[in-house]
């Protein structure tokens, strides 16, 4: 989840909500790419969670990559919750549960994303080592329940965590014991935009698919590929889902804005205090009426962070977000961003990925969304099914990154990281069934193995 904003610019109309969004544009030659992933910490010695506090528990480790990086630490009521380079612009931050966040800086090709990630990841184990604190690569915690799952000592998560059982019955699930990669990518005018919102909102189940590596719940399989996919169709759906009017005539900025307007807000910064707002929307803020701060008026700090609490596929923002997949292994984190920049920052790939799903109705769009997480590559849409269609989105993907023509100075461009995901289709297997197979197996019906085989 995004770090809270400081902007006290006030907003006075919903006009300057869409121009906030429209600032967001980009051309071409400045479009970047930003990939996040979370990874959830254990205790090598006995596979247990990691405590926030403790001389070696995550705000230990926060500390010593503080020292390493020389980042900005972020502090919350004199905690330590995450870092931010000032300069680069990536941040670390906490999950709930205290799944461990790179925000990765706005970079140019994928050469530079994976290349951030491995430095990353080789930085968090130097620390991480002497604390015999290891990571895993699950889209969700494997073997613990949610009363052994530690809380970080966040108020924005303290609210969440008050209002979510309210809304749905996997909310808490999903904010402390799921762990994901996302790839934010620009957009160049609100034509644009429009158009990758439809193209990757139709094909994210196919990456929730690609992706699926969340088979298991406190230590045994939970009958699905990706658990972590299932939990979002029951956590708040107010906030959440494939939005279907994005498909419809009139979809802009202003239609984005309208939606955001309703889904009901967590929270009110105001200073270092969290205000408890949840169920008022951000029209009620934007009108003066919030029961729990009467007459307090909005600021741009307040939508931003508003935004960052409302959980579609894909999400908008000054950017698009790509939110279907499970984390997974180096590989694959790389991949994910992959696949999305091929698919849409080359305009041929964008036009064949938005051919291929013209004929998806908004019922058989949301069909396939439902069908994917315990389905995974078989799920089907029409005839097809949902492993045909990754042969084509590949494709896409693949033409999209050649014609990029980024070289990594030895000869290879961007396709290089599309090759985990060749394998999966190749074999028509997950890493989810891989994973399955494995605890039928050698594993001997136990889950302890993850915490070997699956880590960074």
């Amino acid at each position: 989840m995004a770090r809270d904003q400081i902007d006290m610019t006030p907003i006075e109309s919903r006009d300057e909500l869409v121009a906030w969004l429209a600032e967001g544009e980009k051309p071409a030659h400045d479009f970047r790419i930003g990939t996040e992933h979370e990874k959830v910490p254990f205790r090598r010695d006995d596979h247990s969670p990691v405590p926030y506090a403790g001389p070696a528990g995550i705000q230990a480790l926060l500390e010593g990559m503080q020292t390493r990086l020389g980042w900005e630490p972020i502090i919350e009521n004199g905690n330590i919750i995450g870092l931010l380079d000032v300069t680069g612009g990536g941040a670390i931050s906490l999950e709930p549960g205290g799944q461990f966040e790179l925000s990765g800086a706005p970079v140019a090709d994928l050469h530079g994303t994976c290349r951030e990630l491995h430095a990353h990841l080789a930085q968090v184990r130097e620390v991480a080592e002497p604390l015999r604190i290891g990571f895993l690569s699950l889209g969700m915690s494997p073997k613990w329940t949610l009363a052994e799952t530690p809380v970080m000592p966040k108020r924005r998560y303290e609210i969440m965590a008050g209002y979510m059982p309210k809304v749905g019955t996997r909310g808490l699930d999903m904010m402390f014991r799921t762990a994901t990669v996302q790839v934010n990518l620009d957009f160049g005018s609100e034509a644009d935009m429009v158009r990758k919102l439809r193209a990757s909102l139709a094909l994210q189940p196919i990456a929730t698919a690609l992706f699926a590596n969340s088979p298991f719940t406190e230590g045994r399989p939970n009958g699905m590929l990706s658990m972590r996919s299932e939990i979002w169709l029951d956590t708040d759906r107010n906030r959440t889902g494939m939005l279907p009017w994005a498909f419809e005539d009139g979809m802009g900025y202003e239609r984005y804005v309208d939606y955001a307007l309703d889904v009901p807000m967590y929270f009110v910064k105001r200073g270092d205090t969290y205000h408890d707002v949840t169920g008022a929307s951000f029209r009620d803020l934007l009108a003066g009426k919030l029961d729990a701060l009467p007459g307090e008026r909005a600021t741009l700090s307040d939508w931003s962070n508003h935004l960052t609490t409302i959980f579609p596929e894909v999400r908008a923002k000054r950017f698009l977000e790509m939110r279907g997949a499970d984390v997974g292994r180096t590989s694959r984190i790389c991949s994910l961003s992959a696949l999305w920049v091929g698919l849409l920052y080359d305009e041929a790939a964008l036009d064949g990925a938005l051919d291929l799903v013209k004929d998806w109705t908004a019922e058989e769009r949301e069909a396939l969304r439902v069908a994917v997480p315990k389905e995974g590559l078989n799920a089907r849409i029409g005839n097809r099914t949902v492993r045909e269609i990754s042969r084509d989105v590949l494709d896409l993907s693949r033409a999209g990154l050649a014609a990029r023509a980024r070289d990594n100075g030895l000869g290879d461009n961007e396709t290089i990281y599309l090759a985990t995901l060749d394998q999966i289709v190749s074999g028509g297997r997950t890493n989810a069934d891989d994973l399955l197979d494995r605890w039928r197996g050698p594993w001997g019906r136990s889950v302890d193995p993850v915490f070997f085989e699956e880590t960074y």
